[in-house]
Order: structure tokens, then sequence, then C-alpha cells
């Protein structure tokens, strides 16, 4: 983001604090379909990822954890995969957590090679609705929303041994459905 966009949206973030109604409504704007896709990309449902948008907009525009430190857009970012982790575990999500060991034994030939497989952001996006729900939000936060190993453990609450097989068995899986036309 360049300074003016910054200094913008710093004076929307102060606008906001004071109570301005359209602030709020330009920030919205700014944001919400950016946060809608990745809460859609983490809970695969329209209806979940619409609920969490709302709720993340609702918890943000209080404004009262937001010092600064970071941009909005990426304090906002936090809350709503915080969100859309929540409901995945009030799905009652189940993540099994693996021992490294498990890991070292997962054979590399059986992947198949990456590099021959065109990939096109529709056959992805396709793909990954037919995902298991523990793959496709450690995909998606470390592929999509740019998280490492360990700050996906702490948002999820798993080991970062965990979030490495998930993340690996995960693209393994994702290349399979890209090979068989995005669909098992």
């Amino acid at each position: 983001m360049n300074l003016t966009a910054t200094v913008l949206q710093d004076e929307l973030v102060a606008r906001c604090k004071a109570g301005d109604r359209y602030s709020y409504e330009l920030l919205y704007h700014r944001y919400a379909t950016s946060m809608f896709n990745t809460s859609l990309r983490i809970v695969n449902n329209r209806a979940d990822a619409e609920d969490v948008l709302q709720e993340s907009f609702i918890a943000a525009f209080r404004l009262d954890d937001f010092d600064q430190r970071v941009t909005f857009g990426a304090w906002l970012k936090r809350i709503v995969v915080n969100k859309s982790i929540d409901v995945l575990r009030r799905r009652n999500m189940i993540v099994v957590e693996i021992k490294d060991s498990l890991y070292d034994a997962i054979p590399e030939s059986a992947a198949p090679d990456e590099e021959q497989i065109h990939l096109k952001a529709a056959a992805i996006k396709k793909a990954m609705i037919h995902l298991p729900a523990g793959y496709r939000t450690v995909l998606s936060l470390f592929l999509f929303e740019g998280y490492d190993y360990d700050e996906i453990s702490e948002i999820m609450h798993i080991t970062p041994a965990t979030v490495r097989t998930q993340y690996h068995r995960g693209k393994l899986k994702l290349l399979q459905l890209l090979q068989k036309g995005g669909l098992e």
C-alpha cells in the first residue's frame, strides 16, 4: 500500500473512531469483497462467509483493540480469519494430531509432478471446495493469506508439525483433484 493510501486509511479510521458513519461505509466498501473471499476460502459456505463478514466488521468497527501498529486491513483480516476458524470449530472440524515421524513417512515419489499441471484459478477454486476442512483451511491460510506454519498453528490451536502435515497432504490432495478435473 502506498503512503497516500495509508494516510487516507488512517484518516478514515480516525473518523470512524469519532463516529462518522460515512467513513464506516467507505472502510466497509474498501475491504468487504476481499474479506468475504478470505472467509469463503476457509469456511467453504457463502452464508457462513457472509455471517463472518458481518460479525468481523461489527467487531472491527468498535476499534477498541486497533492501535495502528498494523494496517487496518491486516488487522481486519486477522479478525476475519479467527472468526472463520471459529465457524469451523462450531462445525466440529476434527484435526488429528500427527507425530513428526509419520510426516517423514510420506513418500515424495507419490507426489504428482507439479510443473506438468497447468493450474487455472477456476480449477483451483473448484478443487479447493472438495478438500476436507482441515486441508482447505491450512492451504488457504498458507497459500492465499500468507500466514506461516507457526502463525497457522497459533490460529488453529494445533502443533506446527500438524500444520505442516495438513499442508503437505492437502497440497497432494489438491493436485490429485486438479489432475482429475477438480472433482473426485
